[in-house]
């Protein structure tokens, strides 16, 4: 008996996984824009935290540069976060994306500044 039971607690347990917990919006923002608006949001941060007087002095909002540049609003945004959040393999495949082009962008700097340095060099000899 304590068998059977144990059965269909997971059997539940497995079906109620399968629904997502919030309905889909019906203007999803597409996985890969996502993907990018994550990206921007990263590097906005990123500079306010470092740099906050560049972004003030240039009269930057990084939410409005955000909803402008991709077009969106603040709700549409939410609602989309939202729903990828309630479906934790694409927000984890969506943050794995982020971070790679993150460290892509990263290795890309470090050449750049490595060759910046090589050139230096030789135009010093």
């Amino acid at each position: 008996m304590r068998k059977l039971v144990a059965f269909f607690l997971l059997f539940a347990i497995l079906i109620s996984c399968q629904k997502s917990a919030v309905p889909k919006p019906d203007n999803l923002i597409d996985e890969d824009v996502m993907v990018d608006i994550m990206y921007d949001i990263s590097i906005l941060e990123a500079m306010k935290s470092q740099k906050g007087d560049v972004l003030e002095s240039n009269s930057i909002n990084p939410n409005t540069y955000i909803f402008k540049k991709y077009k969106i609003d603040s709700l549409q945004f939410a609602n989309s976060d939202k729903f990828y959040a309630s479906e934790i393999k694409k927000y984890k495949e969506i943050f794995d994306k982020v971070n790679k082009r993150m460290e892509e962008k990263i290795e890309a700097s470090k050449k750049q500044n490595t060759s910046k340095l090589e050139t230096k060099d030789q135009l010093i000899k």
